[in-house]
């Protein structure tokens, strides 16, 4: 049976990299995107070339209250494609970066990365459940600056770690049906995440290849063959844990 993969914010960067990701190793796949209705279509363009299906639905990812409506649309929609009503991975990857100074950082600001990164991310995974196949996998996206510091990433990097301590949780109590829950933790990668800060700024992209042991900072093609072969039944005792994919970033 093909395997099904809900990838959140797939319409651009990272996610949109691991949905073709998963493509081409021969699983289909849902996206959601925020506002971007025209490149999720893309995506889908690009998916179904390869012989793969798909579809996109727009979803909020920090509105807690639309989940229920969420979960029960792509319901009909498994149902309708694909003729079964669960689906097979959960990738958890929407977000935004938002950056300043603890000492700058408004209330609006934190709230929101709250909401999106974390909270979100809770219930989203609460709702979505009871349709995601026993046996099957859910990738969490956390960050590299989890575990080194950068100044005017702290608020982000709170929410991050709220996530890996969250991952472990959510893969004890899922493991019973045999669901297993990791995350991954990116370096700096060249999107246009946080504005492309890390594509654009020459400084700041520097900065970070001069703390990799390969010279360089990441590209979407670094991560997302990596989620999409973890969540195959190879990676199938690969359980809770947190894996960097930094090319060995300040090591």
């Amino acid at each position: 049976m093909t395997r099904i993969t809900l990838v959140t914010g797939a319409s651009r960067g990272l996610g949109r990299n691991t949905a073709l990701s998963i493509a081409r190793q021969g699983g289909d796949v849902v996206i959601t995107y925020q506002s971007r209705e025209e490149e999720a279509k893309a995506v889908v363009e690009e998916i179904e070339a390869m012989g793969r299906k798909a579809v996109a639905f727009r979803l909020d990812a920090g509105s807690v209250g639309v989940f229920g409506a969420f979960a029960e649309q792509l319901r009909h929609a498994l149902q309708q494609h694909w003729g079964r009503p669960t689906f097979d991975s959960l990738v958890n990857n929407a977000g935004h970066g938002d950056y300043a100074m603890i000492g700058e950082t408004t209330e609006a600001q934190f709230d929101r990365l709250v909401d999106v990164h974390f909270k979100g991310v809770f219930f989203l995974t609460q709702a979505l459940a009871p349709l995601i196949t026993d046996g099957g996998s859910i990738v969490n996206l956390s960050s590299g600056l989890t575990r080194i510091s950068y100044p005017g990433y702290g608020a982000y990097a709170a929410v991050k770690g709220a996530i890996e301590v969250l991952s472990v949780y959510m893969a004890k109590e899922l493991g019973s049906r045999g669901i297993r829950v990791n995350t991954v933790a990116p370096g700096a990668i060249e999107t246009d995440f946080g504005g492309g800060a890390v594509r654009d700024n020459a400084e700041l992209n520097q900065s970070f290849a001069t703390m990799t042991a390969l010279g360089r900072v990441g590209v979407p093609d670094d991560i997302g063959a990596m989620i999409a072969r973890l969540l195959s039944d190879d990676n199938r005792w690969v359980n809770a844990q947190r894996i960097e994919v930094s090319g060995g970033q300040c090591i």
